[in-house]
């Protein structure tokens, strides 16, 4: 099964918030029957008390997930954003960084999400990879570049 289709992968989104962002994101995965109806509130809720955004570099990264009972089918929804959203930092959580990246997880096991987890941790080391990822303008470039990686 694969976890990233190009119908989830989105380029330069214009939002303005976190939540903003997370909504968007939820609602595509939704449509696709991938999560449950309390996804979207499960994975708000989720940031308020562990935040998701990386300080992977001079390109920040945030990966909103939530527990496995809110997923159907596993899912990857993936979004580069037009300008950068604050996050609240994962290590030091009333900081909040300028994400322009998020990857959005929907994983039907524990052990799945920890093991996209270890791999996204890797990729996004790549700060020339990010930075290519951000300049690509259109979803079909972006899914193109970003399923090589995941």
């Amino acid at each position: 099964m694969e976890l990233l289709n190009q119908s989830l992968v989105f380029a330069r989104i214009n939002l303005n918030s976190s939540d903003e962002i997370i909504h968007y994101l939820a609602q595509q995965l939704k449509k696709q029957g991938k999560v449950k109806d309390t996804f979207e509130q499960a994975v708000k809720d989720r940031e308020q008390v562990h935040p998701t955004g990386l300080p992977s570099g001079e390109i920040a990264v945030a990966i909103p997930h939530t527990d496995i009972q809110y997923v159907n089918e596993a899912a990857i929804a993936f979004a580069t954003l037009a300008h950068p959203i604050k996050f609240h930092n994962m290590a030091i959580t009333n900081e909040t960084l300028e994400v322009q990246i998020v990857v959005m997880l929907a994983l039907k096991t524990s052990h799945g999400q920890v093991k996209m987890l270890q791999k996204l941790m890797a990729l996004f080391q790549n700060q020339d990879l990010l930075s290519n990822l951000i300049q690509l303008k259109n979803n079909v470039e972006l899914y193109k570049a970003i399923s090589k990686q995941i």
